[in-house]
Formats: C-alpha cells, structure tokens, sequence
C-alpha cells in the first residue's frame, strides 16, 4: 500500500494544472529574474554599471577628474541597480500609487518652492530649503502612494510572464477526514466545487500512515481515501493539485492546515468537527461536508404520510424504529410487532439533533383500516368455504347386522 503515494503525485504532475506553489515562493522568482534569462538580465546591469562610471568619467561633474568621477559613476549605477530590484517586488498597485504619489510631491515641492522664492532669506538659504522641500515631497509622496497603492486589488494579466495565469483563483485544502469519507468526490462529480482543490503534502503523508496501520480497519479507511483523491484527479473538470510546502511550523496536522488556509486564503474541506470549530474561530471559511448533507435532506413536516420498513426494536414500549435512504431515524409507536415489514405511517413531529434529524410517526390507522378489510374479507370467504366443504363431505358407510343399522367404526383392539 506504500506504492500508492508515489502514485498519485505522479499522476498530480502529469495533470494539465501547474503545481501548486506559495505566493512567496512565486514572488522571490519574480524579483530574481523578471522577464528573460538569467543572463540575459546580468549582462544588461553591468552594461549599465559600466556606462554610467565611463560617462561620469568623460564629464567630469562636481569638479571631479579621474578615480573619484568613476566612482560617482559607479555609486550612481549601484543606486540605480538597487531601485530596479526592490521596484521589481513591488505589485502593479505599489508600483502605480508610487509613481502617482511622486508625481503629487513634485507638484506640492513647486509651490513650496514658489512660496520660498517670495522670502527676504539669502539666496544659499532658499537654494536649500528649495532642494529640502523636493525630496522630502518626492519621497513622502513615494512611500505613501506605494504603500498606499498595496491595498488596491490590481489585476494585470500583461504584466505576468506568457502561460501563467493571475493568482485569483480560489482554492480549498481538502482534510484527511473529507478524503477517508469519499462523498466529496460525489460533491465533486456534481459540479458544485469550483477553484482548486488542494492536498497538502502532509495531509497526504497522514493519509499514507492510516493506509499502512496494522488496524485492519484503520487500513481500510486509508486506502480508500487514496482511492478518493485518485478519483478525483481524474475528473477533467476538477482541478486536484498536490501541496509541497515545507516553511510551516512544527505541529499537528490541524494546525499545519489552519496555518496554511491562513497564509493562502484558503477554504478548508473537512468533516472533523474539532478542526472545524477551531478554523472558524479563527474567522477561516469551512465548508463542511456533514452539515452540508443535513441541509440537503428532504424536509419533513407533521401530517405527512410515509412508508417505512421497521427494521429493529425501539427504547421506549410497543416502539419500532426505521431509517430512511439519507440515514434518517424513524421512531413508530405500535410498530414493535411489525418488525421487517413495510408500513405506512403519519409524522407526528420532527426534531433536530446534534447528530442529525430525528423523525416521530404513528401507524396510518386509514391504512391499516383499507389493509385489514380485505383480510377480513378472505378470513370469511374461507370460514364459509370450511363449512360448504364441511356439509359435502359423505356420510360413512352403514352396515347392517340383524336388525340394528351399525356404523363403521375403527376396531378397537
């Protein structure tokens, strides 16, 4: 049964999706290599480190000659190289409320400047307080706008690499609990689950200890949860991925998860009722499948006629109980004699359970009615037939000796 995990991630890599991958992880191969090659991206920066060091050279600005004109050339190009790079991490909203901010601090620093030139302050004062009042607006207008600009849900399909696909799309961690139970890839099958369903890798290793426990049971329940997810993966409209994260912290598989729905966003799929108290508390969405079959469950109302099958004793006297498809209890008072029989009740009343829906009934007794006289009917049929076969039947053979007429009788001896 060890095999069956080498498996499934085989059959997760083959699948038409891409991998899974963390948005850090995403982000930190976007700042290292944009667009382009490698190469590519190096060969241009130091094409730039060395035109900007020949040309401070071969001009000479503040006054200087030689080394020390290389070396404002070469700082301006280090300065240049580090902007690139921390724009390049920056998202399409940073970027445009950075640059709008920008162009509002140049603005403000020009009427500043305009107030300044009006002063009775010497000409290297207001020469200063001009160049003070430029950056400090240029720079305050910078940070605010990008940071600013961070809270803007900015899509821009352009601006991503050919091939990949803007990471919006909504995704939900399925639990080891939701796999072992199997209904969700009925769920599944149905179309009611959009988005990516997501395995984390532990929840798959957790998945494969159950699988290989010497509990014969606990085995049973793994292996078909590893049926479940390869069930599902080969559903074409469903789009199973398998997890790999490895920067979470060490702790229990619940944990991992809710951190995990934490960091991505993400709904988790789950029918442990611990996980899913915890998660919500958290303020995390959980869908479970258990309160999602109670919802689906045909409503009931009082009055209704029903048949059932009685299939066992009830706790009170004189009660039978049945259960409906979805696994519904019925409890039927006088039903105790009608075990392993179909009848026909009447709901009484319906009550709500925290384990599910509980419905009371008594027998039809307009059935019973409309059921018994037909019985009746044929009791007498053949009562009279009994008594008209009764008075056909001969009368024993007489004999006679001498003069008394003697029946037959059986020998005595």
């Amino acid at each position: 049964m060890s095999r069956s995990v080498p498996e499934v991630q085989r059959f997760s890599n083959t699948s038409s999706s891409p991998p899974l991958k963390s948005v850090s992880e995403d982000r930190q191969k976007k700042a290292a290599f944009p667009q382009g090659k490698g190469w590519e991206l190096w060969l241009v920066r130091l094409f730039v480190v060395v035109g900007a060091t020949t040309l401070c050279y071969r001009l000479a600005p503040f006054g200087l000659r030689g080394a020390p004109a290389a070396g404002v050339g070469f700082l301006l190009a280090l300065v240049i190289l580090l902007a690139e790079l921390r724009l390049s991490r920056a998202g399409i909203g940073g970027l445009l409320g950075g640059a709008l901010g920008a162009v509002w601090g140049i603005f403000s620093a020009l009427l500043v400047t305009l107030i300044i030139s009006r002063t009775s302050q010497s000409e290297p004062t207001k020469a200063f307080l001009e160049y003070a009042a430029l950056f400090a607006f240029v720079y305050l207008g910078l940070m605010l706008g990008s940071q600013s600009g961070r809270k803007l849900n900015v899509a821009a399909p352009a601006a991503m690499p050919s091939g990949e696909r803007p990471p919006l799309e909504p995704i939900k961690l399925l639990d080891t609990s939701v796999l072992i139970d199997g209904r969700i890839a009925d769920v599944s099958e149905a179309h009611f689950l959009d988005g990516v369903l997501a395995v984390p890798q532990f929840v798959l290793h957790e998945l494969q200890l159950v699988a290989d426990s010497p509990d014969s049971l606990k085995r049973q329940r793994g292996r078909r949860g590893l049926e479940v997810l390869q069930r599902m993966q080969k559903m074409p409209h469903v789009d199973v991925r398998i997890f790999e994260q490895d920067l979470l912290p060490a702790g229990d598989v619940d944990h991992k998860l809710v951190e995990l729905a934490r960091q991505l966003g993400a709904k988790i799929v789950t029918n442990d009722f611990n996980l899913n108290k915890v998660a919500t508390v958290q303020g995390l969405s959980v869908l479970n499948v258990n309160q999602l079959a109670n919802a689906l469950k045909p409503v009931v109302l009082p009055g209704e006629p029903m048949r059932v099958l009685i299939l066992r004793e009830g706790k009170e006297p004189n009660q039978g109980v049945a259960y409906l498809d979805d696994g519904t209890m019925v409890v039927v008072d006088g039903a105790r004699r009608l075990i392993n029989k179909s009848v026909d009740i009447q709901v009484t009343s319906v009550h709500q359970t925290t384990a599910g829906k509980m419905i009371f009934g008594r027998l039809d007794e307009r059935a019973e009615q409309s059921a018994g006289a037909p019985r009746q009917a044929a009791a007498a049929a053949a009562g009279a037939g009994g008594v008209e076969n009764a008075a056909r039947l001969p009368e024993p053979p007489k004999f006679e000796r001498g003069q008394r007429s003697i029946s037959s009788e059986p020998d005595g001896d």
